[in-house]
């Protein structure tokens, strides 16, 4: 057998390379995870044995990620979604569990079994479904909206089920005790906490914040997570209530997202330690040997999902278009199946072989999930007549606000940043489209006059409708990345040679973008960089000149369309910084000429000087108008050549 550190080098290795793979396949890395499991555990290599100190290491993993679930616990975000989340989301569990229960006792399974299989199908992967939602910029689609709400319900559920399965174990007579002595430990620690726990944590955390250190805040956050943890696991509960409460207090605090974002790589890597050992507990040979079971449950608990699903999206309101959509996203099992499968281990609730084929048929599910996703609307468009209305007059829409338009610019995404970029081509009359998948910004943004319609840019239909063969550019204005590269695609294969302009929020995806057919990518970091840095140096008196002609060079060597950019005919007559324009402040005091004169009065234009700003009790004006009069006290900020703000500060002085 391999000692320690081979063991952990080879747990590494074949993780690193494995879900590199996954990754580069578009695959989920719990798969990966899980793989490498199988490879070395006892069932196939049998480099690793399963230990006691691998398993309460990878417990550990399930504790911060119940943690990460409870700082995504929002009271305010549950009541907004409480019909989605405690109506549709409560169903659809509940119908799931119920229907396992019935089939399973056609098959002879005993009743506390099945519910046991119910609730570990009736999952859906939050990780997975969530991550494509944002890639496909579809969160604020109805079926993004449902799913969402669905899956938060989801992980809610996952709490009490770690503490119910559990006790189902114990015999009959023991099963209430059991039980009632749980839910009543539980109420207990969550008024506690609720009651007296977000006051002190928010006081606590503000305590370590005011040291200043990163160390400091990240120790406290791990003693918040595994002493609420150790709290709750002696009191005869599970750790991962406890965590899921420390993760809920916090969530209410102002420290939430850098908690989340400290805590990850833990969650992350102790997470993915789990599902590897979990992957040590399949058994190839029982899977081939059990393998038209496990196609059966596939196949059997998928449909059965999305029949579901169906129904009860169909029962609260929803076409039927919405309602496939949001059963096929949610059909498929989740990572939170293999937490209560770990927890099942031991109590013998389900025979060796069914686990065996259950595993086996989550895996697989889980690896077609991202497949029925991307041909869902296929499969929509092919069944539902409606659709095809719907999608005619969406493009309708569209084709009818670019009808008129030659030269102009599709703005791909509606944001701030999309708003900003629109207002700039207003002010110098250029027509644009914009196109958003948010239905209430579109709403409100088009009542308010503004050129945006609802509609995906990464369609080809839409991009045709959005006039793009008579387009002049197309601007992509989120930056996710991934989505960012299909409208590219999609631009390219209609219009070969139109130039797109990407905004990305760091310079590390640039190369990316750029080899996706970006025309150039505008990198928020470097931009904000460059303008902090130009205010600082004209600020300290570096002349103007100087900062632009630096701006200028730093811009000419990240982006290929600003080479040049700034070259003219003046450029060559260009002398010593000394003879460039700068700024220069003039106070002025009691007696001087330009008292109670306007800034045209003064006539300062006959010396090319102009006055950028007047600053008055502290406050300071940017770009005055000729008609603006100075008063005494008044601190002008002039621009100018050397020689000629001698002559302008003369000229408003004169007399003092």
């Amino acid at each position: 057998m391999l000692n320690t550190l081979e063991l952990v080098l080879l747990l590494l290795a074949a993780s690193v390379v494995v879900v590199a793979i996954f990754r580069s396949l578009d695959l989920p890395p719990v798969l990966g995870y899980l793989l490498v499991g199988a490879t070395i555990g006892p069932h196939a290599l049998n480099l690793m044995q399963e230990s006691d100190g691998a398993s309460h290491l990878a417990e550990f993993g399930v504790v911060f990620l119940m943690f990460s679930i409870g700082l995504e616990f929002s009271l305010a975000r549950l009541f907004a979604m409480r019909r989605i989340v405690f109506g549709f989301g409560a169903v659809q569990m509940a119908g799931t569990v119920l229907a396992v229960m019935l089939v399973g006792k056609l098959f002879g399974l005993g009743w506390i079994a099945s519910f046991a299989l119910g609730s570990i199908l009736a999952l859906s992967s939050t990780a997975i479904l969530s991550k494509l939602l944002a890639d496909r910029l579809e969160l604020d689609r109805p079926h993004g909206r449902e799913t969402i709400g669905v899956l938060l319900f989801q992980d809610l559920a996952v709490v009490p089920l770690l503490i119910l399965l559990p006790a189902l174990s114990r015999p009959a007579e023991e099963m209430l005790v059991t039980l009632s002595l749980a839910a009543l430990k539980a109420t207990i620690l969550l008024a506690l906490v609720l009651v007296f726990g977000q006051r002190l944590m928010r006081w606590w955390f503000t305590v370590v914040a005011r040291r200043r250190s990163g160390e400091l805040f990240m120790l406290n956050v791990l003693l918040i997570t595994l002493g609420l943890a150790w709290l709750s696991d002696k009191v005869g509960l599970s750790m991962a209530l406890g965590a899921f409460l420390a993760g809920m207090l916090i969530s209410e605090t102002e420290y939430r997202y850098q908690v989340e974002e400290d805590i990850k790589p833990f969650r992350d890597v102790l997470l993915g330690l789990f599902f590897v050992t979990v992957g040590m507990f399949l058994d190839i040979g029982v899977i081939v040997a059990n393998l038209p079971a496990v196609v059966g449950l596939v196949v059997g608990f998928m449909l059965l999902k999305f029949v579901l699903v169906l129904i009860a999206s169909r029962v609260f309101g929803s076409p039927q278009g919405t309602a496939i959509r949001t059963g096929l996203w949610l059909c498929a099992g989740s990572e939170f199946g293999f937490v209560l499968i770990a927890h099942l281990d031991g109590l013998h609730l389900l025979s060796e072989s069914l686990l065996q084929v259950t595993v086996a048929a989550l895996v697989l599910s889980m690896s077609l999930a991202p497949l029925l996703v991307q041909v869902s609307d296929r499969i929509v468009m092919r069944f539902v007549a409606s659709e095809w209305l719907l999608k005619s007059m969406e493009l309708t829409r569209i084709a009818a606000q670019t009808m008129n338009a030659d030269k102009h610019v599709i703005i791909a995404g509606y944001g701030r940043t999309g708003q900003y970029m629109a207002r700039f081509m207003d002010e110098e009359n250029v027509t644009y489209v914009a196109l958003d998948l948010d239905p209430e910004r579109v709403r409100e943004a088009s009542a308010a006059g503004d050129s945006v319609v609802f509609g995906d840019a990464s369609r080809h239909e839409t991009l045709r409708a959005a006039g793009i063969q008579r387009a002049s550019a197309l601007v992509i204005s989120f930056a996710e990345v991934d989505a960012a590269l299909r409208v590219m695609h999609r631009a390219h294969e209609l219009k070969p040679g139109l130039p797109i302009i990407v905004r990305s929020a760091d310079e590390r995806d640039m190369d990316r973008l750029t080899k996706g057919g970006a025309t150039e990518v505008v990198p928020e970091a470097f931009e904000s960089s460059i303008m902090l840095a130009s205010h600082v140096l004209a600020l300290i008196g570096v002349p103007l000149n100087r900062v632009i002609r630096r701006i200028r060079d730093v811009r000419s060597q990240r982006y290929s369309l600003m080479r040049g950019f700034f070259h003219g005919e003046s450029d060559a007559a260009e002398g010593p910084d000394a003879r460039q324009p700068r700024l220069h402040s003039i106070v002025l005091p009691v007696g001087a000429r330009a008292i109670g004169k306007t800034i045209g009065e003064l006539e300062l234009d006959a010396l090319s000087v102009q006055v950028s700003a007047v600053r008055r009790r502290n406050i300071k004006g940017v770009s005055p108008g000729p008609e603006t009069r100075v008063l005494e006290g008044d601190v002008l900020v002039l621009l100018g050549l050397p020689d000629a703000l001698v002559l302008a500060e003369s000229r408003i002085l004169e007399g003092a």
